[in-house]
């Protein structure tokens, strides 16, 4: 068994190392080292300002926010009369670009409709929605978000088919 003396590992005297063998002496220098890393890694010096407490040359900044981007919301469109009970429940998604308008798609008995969602001016929750079919027909809704993420309406099909619109999850 080698017995070891306690030492600060600038201290240690070369004839203490020397007892130490090849291998003993690489673990030995390695575990220095580590404590070394581990003790310091967080440390760093930062000037101080005296009167305030502060960190001398600082600016807090504000933080900056990022705009999130689009949101896509489903949108199911609900029998409510006979003309579109044939139809049955139809799947569209609006997809918001969060300053008022966003675009509106539909399919409908295989045809695709494609058009704008638009918030009323004189009402951040409210608005219309419109898609043009590429076989020639229109829809048209009317809606009312009740959050940012969730609302209702109604909307007409050129046929005379009316649905009932819920939007979001």
């Amino acid at each position: 068994m080698l017995k070891m003396q306690a030492c600060a590992c600038s201290l240690c005297s070369p004839m203490a190392i020397r007892k130490l063998s090849q291998s003993r002496l690489r673990g030995f220098t390695t575990v220095v080292a580590l404590t070394a890393a581990v003790t310091l890694s967080a440390c760093y010096v930062v000037p101080i300002d005296a009167r305030t407490g502060q960190p001398i040359g600082s600016v807090l900044q504000p933080a900056v926010q990022s705009s999130p981007g689009p949101l896509t919301l489903p949108v199911r469109l609900y029998p409510a009369n006979e003309l579109a009970a044939r139809y049955g429940v139809i799947n569209a998604s609006v997809t918001n670009d969060l300053h008022g308008k966003g675009s509106f798609n539909a399919g409908i008995n295989g045809e695709a409709f494609a058009g704008e969602a638009t918030r009323q001016a004189n009402s951040p929750r409210s608005g219309i929605a419109s898609g043009a079919g590429n076989r020639g027909s229109y829809l048209s809704c009317e809606y009312t978000m009740n959050s940012s993420a969730q609302g209702t309406g109604t909307c007409k099909l050129s046929d005379g088919a009316q649905f009932t619109m819920h939007i979001g999850n």
